[in-house]
């Protein structure tokens, strides 16, 4: 069977405006609901008020009702006596007043002369201390306008006005229709070349999300006679139809095919990066997109398309995307043939937002999960340079960036346990990007992080650490805190069955090797070793293969596709792999020393040297904590 093509490779919002006018008919029907269940709901006409609010003149505050007139000579010097019955009656806030009366005088405004007689020493106005009727909602004032996403205020803001019921649009159903041979439920015993089917149920928290009641069908095989018998009944019953995977251009990709035989398909790939392959169509006048099966292109095509959809079939325009100005810390390249979506760390440093960019892959689900927002680089450039100021679109509030310790350096898994512990604590935040110990230092020097984690020899001194900050940062003083001392060591298959003891070894009997990204000090040590040993990095099979973390690397190795990699103990230990200790090595925090008296450094600095956090490094194992804590400056 040939392979598709794509029809098309235009912008996204040329995409969205094609598609949402040749759908522009289809509306999902409307009904009434309780005023007080009608939150998120889209109105479906505008509503007007059926009283007044107040619908009576009320007090505003505690006190007398009273004529304002009898109170225009008071005086410090000639104090008005007031007579209840005659002259004012007493009010608490809310009460109605008599329509006698014009004004309300507060109660810490009065002097009691008797139990019924009260003087005053300033005039009244008239109406003051009054809720007029119709002061906040006036019967037949215009409430909420038509296609209005209905908020908490307003639903007291509708039954104020006596509107104890609303029309909205009805919630689209939408079908969430998984395909693929290759996938199985959650659950199931899994075989090579099995994938666990997820995409789907992401779909459907994000169709609540966006306002629609989701159904996920069974995994449909990638069979075209089955899948259209699937798709044609999904549409018949559905308003909108979501097909998860085929829409690539692959020999079994059937999702294209589908929708033309039972429909139309009006758009195939759009200009946009992870996302391509996205189908826009209509089957049975309904509206259906074929998603892409990488987690991430399905993501943003779920953002960016799915999301305006439901609204859209229910009269709303959807406009919620935040942004804010951030530096980029680091140079992103880019293709000018698509606006691409790039996920990042943020941190707020020095009054500046700080966007560190992270993994950029379309299947790296994680980035999605580690992601403070992302970065649309627009089809037109072909990347930024770092220190660019770029407009980023938040995932997470101002509030939680700004409490966030951003991290920039070398990898450790006891980060992750530190940033768990913090949070914890409440209001304080970890993030951290791994982009090697240089990268970390190169950060610090630019104020693009909070602090750095390093682990750099210095091959001339065999010292860690000290001379690369002095390097590399010359005017500034920096805090080194020692952190923990760790094994790093040769990670390799439990039982070594290629019976590897040494770097030679890695040479001597062809074993794969799978490295870290250059400018780690995991890669630094290595080259250290492999010179005193008089190894040539060309003769190791795999020393160009690189990974960024040690975690990466130990799960390289347990899966087979690799044989070695150096790496430290703990994540040895976590992949239940075997390990051949090389060296031990020094892997600190540099600081700033004025970032020392932030708030949340201090909070992160007590997690650290906690019993907690070190009770944790002993369960890893491989990790040497009698320094901790312990502060050189560095100038």
């Amino acid at each position: 069977m040939r392979q598709n093509i794509y029809l098309s490779n235009i912008s996204l919002n040329e995409a969205i405006n094609i598609f949402l006018e040749k759908i522009k008919d289809f509306k999902v029907e409307t009904e009434y609901v309780k005023t007080y269940e009608a939150n998120g709901r889209i109105t479906a006409k505008p509503i007007f008020a059926k009283i007044s609010s107040p619908f009576y003149n009320s007090s505003a505050v505690d006190g007398i009702a009273t004529v304002a007139k009898k109170t225009f000579t008071a005086t410090d010097k000639n104090p008005v006596r007031l007579k209840e019955g005659v002259d004012y009656v007493v009010v608490d806030t809310g009460d109605p007043i008599p329509d006698e009366y014009d004004c309300v005088i507060m109660a810490e405004d009065l002097i009691w002369v008797s139990q019924d007689e009260v003087e005053i020493i300033k005039p009244a106005i008239p109406w003051q201390n009054i809720r007029q009727i119709g002061e906040d909602i006036v019967e037949g004032q215009l409430i909420l306008p038509q296609s209005h996403r209905i908020r908490p205020a307003d639903i007291g803001a509708l039954i104020a006005g006596g509107v104890f019921e609303v029309e909205v649009y009805k919630k689209p159903k939408v079908a969430i229709i998984p395909t693929g041979t290759e996938l199985v439920e959650p659950g199931e015993e899994l075989k090579v070349g099995d994938i666990i089917e997820f995409n789907s149920r992401v779909f459907a928290v994000q169709v609540e999300e966006y306002g629609g009641i989701p159904t996920r069908f069974d995994i449909a095989k990638d069979d075209f006679e089955k899948l259209k018998a699937v798709v044609d009944k999904a549409s018949k019953e559905y308003d909108i139809i979501l097909l998860n995977a085929g829409s690539s251009a692959g020999r079994e990709d059937y999702s294209k095919k589908v929708i033309e035989t039972l429909g139309e398909v009006y758009i195939h790939g759009i200009a946009i990066k992870p996302g391509k392959p996205v189908i826009l169509g209509k089957v049975n006048n309904k509206p259906i997109v074929g998603i892409p099966g990488f987690p991430v292109s399905a993501y943003f095509i779920m953002e960016n398309i799915v999301k305006k959809l439901i609204n859209f079939v229910q009269g709303y325009d959807i406009k919620d995307k935040r942004y804010i100005e951030a530096t980029l810390s680091k140079r992103i390249m880019s293709s000018s043939k698509y606006l691409e979506f790039v996920r990042v760390k943020l941190g707020f440093i020095d009054g500046k937002y700080i966007a560190a960019p992270i993994e950029r892959g379309a299947g790296t689900t994680m980035s999605l999960v580690r992601a403070d927002g992302v970065l649309e680089i627009p089809e037109e450039l072909e990347g930024y340079e770092k220190g660019t100021r770029v407009n980023v679109n938040i995932l997470k509030s101002e509030d939680e960036i700004k409490n966030t310790i951003l991290c920039i350096g070398s990898h450790d898994l006891i980060l992750d346990i530190a940033a768990d512990l913090l949070a914890k604590r409440g209001k304080f935040t970890l993030s951290s990007a791994h982009v090697g110990s240089i990268g970390g230092i190169l950060s610090l020097r630019d104020r693009e992080t909070h602090f750095a984690t390093i682990h750099l020899l210095d091959v001339e001194t065999g010292e860690y650490n000290k001379s690369y900050v002095k390097r590399y940062i010359p005017n500034r003083k920096i805090a080194l805190i020692k952190f923990v001392k760790r094994i790093q060591g040769l990670m390799v298959k439990k039982g070594n069955p290629l019976e590897i003891n040494s770097l030679e070894d890695i040479v001597k009997k062809g074993a794969r090797f799978v490295n870290r990204q250059k400018g780690s000090g995991t890669r630094i040590l290595l080259d250290y070793e492999l010179k005193r040993l008089g190894i040539n990095p060309k003769d190791i099979i795999g020393y160009d293969r690189e990974e960024y973390t040690h975690i990466s690397v130990a799960a390289q190795i347990a899966k087979g596709n690799a044989d070695a990699g150096l790496g430290v103990f703990s994540a040895a230990k976590i992949m239940d792999l075997d390990f051949i200790p090389i060296a031990n090595e020094e892997y600190d925090i540099a600081i700033p020393v004025e970032y020392l008296e932030l708030e949340g450094v201090k909070q992160f600095l007590e997690v650290i040297n906690s019993e907690e956090f070190k009770n944790e490094l002993d369960k890893l194992g491989g990790y040497d904590y009698s320094n901790l804590g312990e502060i050189i400056i560095i100038e």
